[in-house]
């Protein structure tokens, strides 16, 4: 019996010397050139159903890629690449795209950008080469051929094409995004050609940020002092939207060369513009301006061919033995020159059951120092997990109150445990945490059609418990919060949400995520996507902030964007991180009546309403000052069926009657239920000294003359006022009150600022004494900032003219309040 696929990798192959013979000959390739090809090569044409015009293209790539390594041409200098330019001018336009094109993300790189791309790579003599996402071999047929390839490839064809295209050279199979870990055992490359999917990852179908993976992936697999040049979708640019993502996968690397690249890849089917960029991994310095251009002939006289560094001697590694199937967190330590420091073999880093033995009686109290007690896991005892690098401590109240049995064992990283980058607390609490997820609130809900509130309905739904995190700063909430996502993404759930005060705290969120395992590209913003579009992501950490939450724009708003991503079934973890930002919920009594409920406290709580698999997770070491302000608790059953409150406002009123006494039994039974941890770091040890500074005559000078000079700036205000008719002087009346109070705000609060930098710089004197003098004896010094003047120094720079800016001079004293 004839085996089809033999014979049509035969008839592959046949039309591929075809379409050469016509390449050596220098020939122009037609589409009725190419058509004749196939024809012949398989016996009868596309309309028979031999083959298709989707293959005819993948053959004239692959004849292209063998004529390139075969034959040979010139380059060694940029004007050499007017050879690819011409080759690429001979050749037919691709003009159909199949579904598998389309799904692997197949738009191969042109002759002409990939002869670029091989010059300003520089390869040298025994270099090793990898291509993550190989094709059908175009982006490296023009390498030197003293080089060493690593070929990837996950497409099955394009395997075979290559291994006849590249005889001898290594190829995997393997998912670029994960290279780091799956060829952990090859030889590290000195330099990485790669044209990554732009939108779609293995496992995760669509995917905005699937070049970005990859990326990140052949960077770590890069050895140190190694070059990796990349084309990339013409989004990935230091871009506002996107300016934390290329800053935070960029930041430990080189940026040589930017290049923009318009209408390149007419010739494979596609007008898209895209960048190129060459990257030494090596620490960096400022990223260079984007060179712009139409074509790669206009391209070749406004750029230059950077030097090589000299990447550091890779250590040979043992292979890694595995067993069971390959994780996303499976991650191999990166390897150092044997030189004076010590060389780490690989280490497994299967997902594991974390070890712990529960405590039927709970672990005796420890010595209360004041009106703390040392902190211990009261009910938990770990098999290989450290203590938390600094002693925590609870309060007495607290900590005579134990914890519950929990059922709930989570699974990580093996190193995770192991090499204690998480310590027992940290660890305690995803215990805790997952244990109560497995628990549902007493009764069926429906979301209220006023209100933030949840109706009983016998045809509603069952809602999750939450879990409150109370610790204080310096124990590690956002690790933990990473912690506990990664639980649930390493049992299948890949959906969660991610809540935070400010935009800043994306990069601490990524920083706690990747310390665990996780990638960068795994935890996007929000505001990744315009508030009308579809959040594309199949699966990640969505990183939203409590203001953006709030956010809308006429019909649209953030909230429902977010809760459309979600959808109904919705099962990930929503950790509200700082969750005393949604405090205001319920609103209140104010200095001036009746306050309503806070906007972002209102999305926070219909988020969780409106998501009721949802796996809340609360995270604020202030909890709630005042018992109105825990309101947004919804998922805690502090109120309902079963037990002593019917709703949220009998709750309130009965808790406000009993004052602080009744809110700390509140908290003593949340930690009883298993629903409540609140630990902080402990102060023993720690000493205080008030250090004074002496004014000397000429800053007491200094300070009158300001005195006097804001007297001046006082009376002359008030001169104002009357000229503006803001006050009568003559009736001593005032007519307009509310402009009177502004400005007499703004006096005081300006003269406010000015004498505060003004005294903290008559100190420091001091202070750098005190430090010299603190280094000179071998100690350590911290210095806490209060401002960095960064917004105001912002506003200056977007009030000065090209002019102004070349020629910088900008004054930020407090001369500038004057």
């Amino acid at each position: 019996m004839t085996d089809l696929f033999s014979t049509a990798e035969n008839a592959d192959r046949s039309a591929a010397l075809l379409l050469q013979d016509r390449l050596r000959a220098g020939d122009s390739i037609t589409r009725a050139a190419l058509n004749e090809a196939m024809t012949k090569a398989y016996g009868g044409t596309d309309a028979q159903g031999c083959w298709t015009q989707r293959e005819s293209f993948e053959v004239l790539e692959h004849a292209l890629a063998v004529h390139l390594r075969t034959v040979p041409h010139a380059l060694h200098a940029l004007p050499d690449v007017a050879h690819a330019i011409r080759l690429m001018a001979a050749l037919p336009t691709q003009t159909v795209r199949s579904e598998e094109q389309l799904e692997w993300q197949q738009f191969s790189t042109p002759a002409d950008i990939a002869a670029l791309a091989v010059l300003l790579a520089n390869a040298q003599e025994g270099d090793v080469v990898l291509e993550p996402s190989a094709g059908n071999g175009l982006l490296v047929a023009q390498l030197r051929q003293d080089v060493t390839l690593q070929l990837n490839e996950l497409d099955p064809a394009r395997r075979a094409r290559l291994a006849h295209s590249f005889p001898g050279a290594p190829i995997t199979g393997y998912d670029g995004a994960a290279l780091t870990s799956l060829m952990a055992s090859s030889e590290r490359p000195t330099l990485v050609l790669m044209n990554p999917p732009f939108s779609r990852s293995l496992g995760r179908g669509a995917d905005d940020f699937a070049a970005v993976r990859h990326l990140q992936a052949a960077l770590r697999r890069l050895r140190t002092g190694g070059r990796l040049v990349a084309i990339m979708p013409d989004w990935y640019g230091p871009s506002a939207r996107l300016r934390d993502l290329f800053d935070s996968t960029l930041r430990d690397v080189a940026v040589r060369t930017s290049i923009r690249l318009e209408k390149c890849y007419t010739k494979h089917g596609t007008s898209i513009a895209v960048r190129l960029y060459v990257i030494d991994k090596a620490p960096g310095t400022t990223i260079p301006s984007t060179i712009q251009r139409s074509s790669v002939a206009e391209i070749l006289d406004a750029v230059t061919i950077v030097d090589r560094l000299k990447p550091k001697t890779d250590v040979p590694m043992a292979p890694v033995r595995k067993t069971g199937t390959t994780s996303l967190f499976r991650a191999v330590k990166s390897t150092r020159p044997a030189e004076p420091r010590a060389y780490h073999a690989p280490v497994r880093n299967e997902v594991l059951p974390v070890d712990f033995t529960p405590l039927e009686t709970p672990a005796p109290l420890l010595g209360q120092t004041g009106v703390s007690l040392p902190y211990r896991p009261s009910r938990l005892v770990f098999t290989t997990a450290g203590e938390h690098p600094t002693a925590l401590v609870e309060s007495v109240a607290m900590g005579s109150i134990p914890a519950p049995i929990p059922h709930h064992v989570p699974r990580l990283p093996e190193r995770t445990v192991a090499e204690r980058l998480l310590s027992a607390s940290q660890l305690e609490t995803v215990v805790y945490a997952g244990d109560a997820w497995t628990q549902m609130i007493p009764g069926r809900f429906r979301p209220s059609k006023e209100g933030v509130g949840l109706d009983l309905s016998e045809d509603g739904r069952e809602y999750r418990k939450g879990f409150f995190l109370g610790d204080g700063t310096g124990a590690g909430k956002g690790r933990q919060i990473a912690a506990c996502i990664l639980d649930n993404w390493l049992q299948g759930r890949r959906r969660h949400i991610w809540i935070t005060k400010n935009e800043p705290l994306l990069e601490d969120a990524r920083r706690d995520w990747t310390a665990l395992g996780g990638m960068t590209a795994d935890i996007q913003p929000l505001t990744s996507w315009k508030i009308d579009e579809v959040v594309k992501l199949d699966q990640g950490v969505i990183f939203v902030t409590y203001p953006a939450l709030r956010s809308a724009r006429g019909d649209h708003t953030r909230l429902k964007q977010l809760i459309d991503w979600a959808r109904e079934d919705f099962d990930g973890v929503i950790a509200f991180d700082e969750a005393h930002e949604m405090g205001g919920v319920a609103g209140g009594e104010g200095a001036l009546g009746a306050k309503k409920g806070s906007q972002q406290g209102i999305c926070g709580v219909l988020l969780q309403n409106n998501l009721p698999g949802a796996r809340v997770l609360y995270a604020s070491a202030t909890g709630a000052s005042d018992v109105n302000n825990l309101a947004y608790a919804v998922r805690l059953g502090l109120w309902g069926p079963e037990t002593a409150f019917a709703d949220r406002e009998q709750f309130i009123s009965g808790i406000r009657k009993g004052g602080i006494a009744a809110m700390e039994l509140v908290a003593r039974d949340l930690k009883a239920t298993g629903l409540y941890m609140a630990r902080a770091l402990s102060f023993a040890g720690v000493e205080y000294d008030i250090l004074k500074h002496a004014l000397t005559p000429d800053q007491i000078r200094i300070y009158d003359t300001y005195a006097d000079a804001w007297g001046i700036i006082h009376r002359n205000m008030e001169q104002a006022l009357e000229l503006t008719a803001v006050v009568d002087s003559l009736e001593n009346a005032t007519l307009n009150s509310g402009a009177k109070a502004s400005a007499r705000s703004r006096f005081e609060s300006t003269k406010q600022r000015f004498f505060g930098q003004v005294l903290l710089s008559l100190k420091m004197p001091t202070v750098i004494a005190a430090v010299e003098e603190h280094l000179a004896d071998g100690k350590s010094v911290v210095l806490q900032l209060v401002t960095t003047a960064e917004s105001i120094l912002n506003r200056r720079l977007g009030e000065l003219s090209p002019d102004e800016r070349a020629d910088l001079e900008i004054d930020l004293s407090p001369r500038e309040y004057v």
